[in-house]
């Protein structure tokens, strides 16, 4: 039997030199492209769920606010044609006085459950008699409306 050469250590070509070193350059990049790539993923997940949660916070403000407005004004008649009224509150806060100028002029308010602000405008109608309370909510409070660049606003209309 012949014997098989073996290859001697130490002994390489000129063309083999630096492929180790070319080889766990080319697999360093590619996992940090792959960590790059996922960072800006979980990046943009989390924006998109910040705002999710902010949405909620926004539609929460205007339905309290408008739950606020139609109990007022079914039980207590705050928004009436001919008296108004500087004794409602809502979550312990004062409305202040609401007073009605004439039919189809929005009557308002602003009010911040929780922190969150939410305007109310209630409008009584004399051709067909019905009430329009429309409610705004935000994701922010009211004096930071303007200058937040990410509040959201959500909106509740009830008509009866």
């Amino acid at each position: 039997m012949g014997r098989v050469p073996t290859k001697r250590r130490g002994f390489e070509t000129k063309s083999q030199r630096g492929f180790v070193l070319m080889l766990a350059t080319l697999i360093a990049s590619l996992l940090l492209l792959l960590g790059a790539a996922m960072f800006g993923i979980t990046r943009k997940e989390i924006i998109l769920s910040s705002i999710g949660r902010d949405s909620q916070f926004a539609f929460y403000a205007a339905d309290s606010a408008a739950e606020c407005a139609l109990y007022w004004d079914i039980r207590h008649d705050l928004f009436s044609t001919t008296t108004p009224n500087s004794s409602s509150t809502c979550d312990s806060q004062n409305l202040g006085t609401i007073q009605f100028t004439a039919y189809g002029v929005p009557m308002t308010f602003e009010y911040q459950p929780n922190g969150y602000c939410a305007r109310v405008s209630v409008t009584k109608n004399a051709t067909v008699p019905t009430t329009v309370i429309y409610s705004r909510g935000y994701s922010t409070t009211c004096a930071g409306i303007a200058t937040n660049p990410r509040a959201l606003e959500r909106a509740v209309e009830i008509t009866y």
